[in-house]
């Protein structure tokens, strides 16, 4: 989809959106305790967090539907605080819930959405044409939304989040509940839009998502931004390059427990999960121990470092908790 830059705001400008020490309390809950987060310029940047670490609001933030207590919040270098329609009109929302009329058929929900940004019709009507060919809609286009797919519903949503032809898009989960296929499919548009230079702030539930489509991963917990990076960047910081194996293994004895123990095992039951280096040296010599014990082992597995353990390590909180 060919996106048009209706608004031209300092193109020397290196960040999309930066935000600086923003802050947000609802009464005694505090949402946002100084965030610190920098979108750069014709990237995708995941955002993660467990429920209730602050995404929400965010995002809410920057699309102007919350007012932050504290805090400097700038698009393209100019501030969006206090709010500012002009700027915020280059900014594009697909927000997790639906926001479709169900009655209407795919074109006139991208007609009528394209009308609230104040689009003049030979514009919006070329850049429906393009929105529903990029949403592989045109064939379904004069049909009621009622009618189509969870995944056919998802596409038409973020194809309403750019008909305006935004330089920064906002995704909230938008691939949560769609089959593979169509998931593949969404996963393709948003490749295609930071093809062509869209600044684009991506929250997900799903890890593969964010190592797959994110240049850089920025982790949220309780308000504050906790970790930036690449996804190999966070892995190797956080939990180095160190493997895990785990073993389902025979009752232990007492002297190859505490080796284990020695080593930094964790014991659960009849289940060892121990770190190894990157030596195939040091995997042999902790299964020698195994068999010097006469320990069966029924189960091995190798385990590389992860995005997840990453999250788990830095939050102590599932994604989904």
């Amino acid at each position: 989809m060919k996106m048009q830059m209706a608004i031209e705001l300092g193109s020397d400008a290196s960040n999309a959106i930066e935000a600086v020490g923003l802050e947000k309390s609802f009464g005694k809950e505090t949402a946002l305790a100084g965030v610190t987060l920098r979108l750069r310029e014709g990237e995708i940047l995941g955002l993660l967090g467990p429920n209730g670490a602050g995404k929400t609001t965010f995002v809410r933030a920057i699309m102007g539907r919350v007012a932050p207590d504290s805090g400097t919040l700038m698009l393209f270098g100019k501030s969006l605080l206090p709010s500012s329609a002009a700027l915020r009109a280059e900014v594009g929302w697909v927000p997790q819930d639906l926001a479709l009329y169900p009655n209407l058929t795919a074109r006139e929900n991208l007609v009528t959405f394209g009308r609230y940004q104040a689009m003049a019709a030979p514009e919006l009507n070329s850049a429906i044409e393009e929105c529903l060919s990029w949403a592989a809609l045109t064939e379904r286009s004069s049909e009621p939304v009622n009618n189509f797919s969870g995944g056919m519903k998802r596409r038409l949503n973020m194809a309403i989040g750019v008909v305006h032809c935004p330089r920064v898009l906002l995704l909230d989960e938008p691939t949560v509940g769609v089959d593979p296929q169509s998931r593949e499919r969404m996963y393709t548009m948003i490749e295609e839009l930071r093809a062509q230079g869209s600044s684009i702030l991506y929250t997900t539930h799903y890890m593969e998502e964010a190592e797959r489509l994110c240049d850089r991963i920025a982790i949220i917990d309780h308000g504050r931004v906790i970790a930036v990076g690449t996804s190999d960047d966070l892995i190797r910081e956080t939990l180095g390059t160190a493997r895990e194996t785990e073993i389902e293994c025979g009752r232990l004895t007492p002297e190859l427990e505490s080796y284990l123990r020695a080593r930094h095992a964790v014991i659960e039951g009849n289940v060892v999960r121990s770190p190894i280096n990157n030596s195939g040296a040091d995997l042999m010599a902790l299964l020698d121990e195994f068999r010097r014990a006469g320990v069966p082992i029924r189960n091995l597995q190798v385990k590389i470092p992860s995005l997840e353990g990453v999250f788990l390590h830095l939050t102590g909180r599932g994604l989904r908790e």
